[in-house]
């Protein structure tokens, strides 16, 4: 059996955001998503035969916000009629400091910015492809 030991992870370390941060996290992403992702990426629902992209929300999971499409197939032969797909996250780090994340088609995370603000973190969404979510 290998041996077990403490290591450091940096400024992760046992830093949850607070109810009030969260909160005031959370309405600066749905101000995000309701005033540019959904104008731009979901002006109207078009529904099809494959999936069609219905909805763009957000919402924590941990001390990370998630950014989500929801779709949607009719296909008969599908094996369930939504399903959500996350395009984003935000890694709470610190006092207004994040870790910005793609999701990637393999499912897995990968981190393109670190210990960026807010501010900054809502602009790379709105600008960078790689946050695109349709």
């Amino acid at each position: 059996m290998v041996g077990r030991q403490w290591v450091y992870v940096g400024l992760r370390a046992g830093n949850k955001p607070s109810i009030m941060e969260k909160s005031h996290v959370a309405a600066a992403c749905e101000e995000l998503i309701a005033n540019v992702l959904k104008p731009r990426f979901l002006p109207e629902i078009r529904p099809t035969a494959f999936n069609c992209p219905v909805a763009i929300y957000g919402k924590w999971h941990g001390t990370k916000y998630r950014f989500i499409t929801r779709y949607r197939s009719d296909d008969p032969t599908s094996i369930s009629p939504e399903f959500e797909a996350p395009f984003a996250r935000l890694g709470y780090l610190g006092r207004d400091r994040f870790e910005l994340s793609w999701h990637r088609h393999t499912g897995e995370w990968l981190c393109l910015h670190q210990g960026i603000s807010l501010a900054e973190a809502l602009r790379l969404i709105e600008t960078e492809s790689y946050f695109q979510p349709c």
